[in-house]
């Protein structure tokens, strides 16, 4: 790809960054190899619970373990790419998660994989930020840096299909751990090129907010944990009050502390927007709706239908092909139809399809009861993100830019965080309260009960995007075009 690299500023001259196709490779892999941990993974759930002996509502915190330690030191990251240089701050993001991978692979038990995916959610939430800005500083604005970000977003999209395919090939013909495994050769790739291509950036003068980011990620865990652990002990658990009470001290904690410091992780003055607040709040019930359809349909597909894990990834295919299609047309269509009526379209799409998979029961195939709901979420998805990600960057000043699009970043891992223990509290619930004995009919039952989960998420997306486009005005005046902003936001994907 032919481009024009624009030297970043305090970039050493002469060092061989000069190369902008090589470096779009390395940022490509590099979120390709991100977005692939997580549907690899997510296709090998049954396979990690028989092999490490996890419960059915520990087994989630596979998932959440990376989500909760990426969303939650995402901006922290960003900050030590701006304060330590980008590359050496890349470099030591890859190969953390290189490390975790390896580590992940070996695991012998349930609470090393999980303390390798926590790892593993460290490293990338040092490297992706630092591998967005390289790319933008590689890039002089312009169509050459619109090309590239094409290309950002089509990995982005793309990539989950490819990992759910990975993921069963690889958890059928030799192991799970090869998931993790995979990310070794590439994650060491990727530091030699990175040493050779990447220009280092000069560090800016400023602080960590530390505290900050502890805070918020402590606090998100905690609930979490709590939503979890109801499952097994219930509401009234001293261990779940006890989790509540802390998560919600630290979230308090959090927020005075970003009122406080020169440099917070979050500026208080975003949420300021009342339509900038409801696109978080939406984006965070979307994607909570999302992992959970993922993380519970990979479950029935393989422990109720009987699919093996490379069958049960073929099967996401009809749904990540429309989320990659979406990806090329709705940008054409916010040009031509209001965003909001995307959103509303799209999240309605996404109501039906909810509604649709509280019909599957023991009895129910994956031709007449599965790929109809699977499209519906494909093309309602697809409407949602990108309208609602513009916006959410409505209106932004230059200098919140980076905070408002990472903010959004953040909202998404931990909204399907904590969707997810929401829905395995549900899933875990319907379980124990099976009246059947049969274990493919108990599964059922607990699919059944988070998918009546899923649908009130749905519900809530639904009710926020008509509170925030206000469809009755529609028809008294045309609707106010999104302000541009200064630089285009791409917000990574790994439902």
């Amino acid at each position: 790809m032919s481009a024009t690299a624009a030297a970043p500023s305090g970039a050493t001259p002469g060092t061989p960054a000069r190369r902008p196709g090589v470096v779009l490779a390395v940022i490509l892999i590099t979120q390709l190899m991100v977005i692939l941990d997580g549907t690899v993974v997510n296709i090998a759930m049954p396979k990690i619970q028989h092999a490490l002996d996890f419960s059915p509502s520990s087994l989630s915190w596979v998932q959440n373990a990376y989500a909760l330690a990426f969303g939650g030191l995402l901006l922290l990251g960003a900050r030590a790419g701006d304060l330590l240089g980008r590359r050496r701050v890349f470099v030591t993001g890859i190969s953390v998660f290189t490390l975790a991978s390896l580590l992940g692979g070996l695991a012998p038990s349930a609470e090393l994989l999980l303390a390798a995916r926590v790892l593993q959610g460290i490293g990338g939430a040092i490297a992706a930020p630092a591998a967005l800005t390289l790319l933008m500083l590689t890039y002089r604005e312009g169509p050459e840096r619109l090309k590239a970000l094409g290309y950002y977003s089509l990995v982005s999209s793309g990539g989950g299909s490819v990992g759910l395919v990975l993921g069963g090939m690889l958890t059928d013909w030799a192991s799970w751990r090869w998931g993790l495994f995979i990310n070794v050769p590439i994650g060491i790739g990727l530091v030699i090129a990175a040493r050779r291509v990447l220009t280092e950036t000069a560090p800016e003068t400023g602080r960590f907010d530390v505290a900050g980011a502890l805070t918020s990620t402590l606090g998100i865990t905690s609930l979490v944990f709590g939503f979890i652990r109801v499952a097994d002990v219930g509401w009234t658990s001293a261990e779940v009050l006890g989790a509540f009470a802390v998560g919600v001290g630290l979230l308090v904690t959090f927020v005075l502390v970003e009122r406080r410091v020169s440099h917070p992780i979050v500026p208080l003055r975003l949420f300021r927007s009342a339509n900038r607040s409801a696109s978080y709040v939406t984006m965070l019930l979307v994607v909570g709706t999302m992992f959970g359809m993922f993380f519970f349909l990979t479950q029935y597909l393989q422990g109720v239908l009987a699919l093996s894990p490379l069958a049960a990834g073929l099967a996401f295919l009809p749904l990540t092909g429309l989320l990659f299609t979406a990806s090329r047309v709705v940008p054409r269509l916010v040009a031509r139809i209001d965003g909001g009526k995307l959103m509303l379209t799209g999240s309605t799409l996404v109501a039906l399809g909810t509604v649709w998979l509280t019909q599957l029961d023991a009895n129910s195939t994956y031709l007449a009861d599965v790929v109809g709901p699977m499209l519906l979420f494909g093309m309602g998805a697809g409407m949602i993100f990108i309208p609602l990600v513009s916006r959410a960057i409505s209106g932004v000043a230059p200098e919140d830019s980076g905070a408002a699009s990472g903010m959004l970043n953040v909202v998404q891992q931990v909204g399907g965080a904590l969707g997810l223990g929401i829905l395995v509290t549900i899933f875990g619930t319907a379980s124990r309260n099976s009246t059947s004995t049969i274990p493919r009919e108990v599964l059922t039952d607990g699919v059944h009960a988070a998918f009546i989960g899923s649908l009130v998420y749905a519900v809530l997306s639904l009710t926020m995007i008509v509170i925030s486009v206000r469809p009755w005005t529609w028809f008294r005046r045309r609707p106010e075009p999104i302000e541009a902003t200064a630089e285009p936001v791409v917000v990574d994907s790994h439902v």
